[in-house]
């Protein structure tokens, strides 16, 4: 006998990509065009530099973590995920931690921005893990979309002592 339950279905490499690609262009068009380059103009500081950086693009470079830690703590998926349908688990089934979501958003996204290839173990992964959801425990899921999974029942206790029973004399 098996038990039947349903599992949250797990998002694949393109619908995350497609996310992914949603936040980017909202963090460059609002963040970094609207904000950032506005404020430092009107404080006349668009042109300052920190070593080879200009200030202005640290500061959206910051901005940039900033939202998808925010965003993934509070409602657990960003924009790009809320309009794609797709959600940030544990794979534990509890709450998402502030240090889940700062190993996820901030260390482990780095890292997979500064090496783009990273980001392909998702298409090829059990349940499309990417970098990040491996170092934080997490996986990404579509929010409304489940899937049938059969796990094997254990015997009940006294079939198990029948069974027992049978080999001895």
């Amino acid at each position: 006998m098996q038990e039947v339950t349903y599992e949250a279905k797990s998002a694949g490499f393109w619908i995350r990509l497609c996310a992914y690609t949603v936040d980017t262009l909202l963090i460059w068009a609002v963040l970094k065009l609207l904000v950032v380059r506005n404020l430092f103009r009107a404080l006349d500081i668009d042109d300052m530099k920190l070593w080879i950086f200009s200030v202005e693009s640290v500061v959206a470079g910051i901005l940039f973590y900033v939202y998808f830690v925010i965003m993934t703590k509070i409602c657990g998926q960003t924009l790009g995920k809320m309009i794609f349908g797709l959600k940030v688990i544990t794979e534990s089934g509890k709450p998402l931690s502030w240090a889940t979501v700062i190993v996820r958003e901030w260390a482990g996204r780095y890292i997979s921005v500064k090496i783009m290839l990273l980001y392909l173990i998702t298409a090829v992964t059990p349940h499309h893990k990417a970098l990040h959801d491996f170092l934080a425990d997490t996986r990404v899921v579509h929010e409304n979309t489940f899937e049938l999974k059969k796990k094997p029942q254990t015997p009940a206790l006294q079939e198990m002592k029948e069974l027992q029973g049978e080999g001895q004399v």
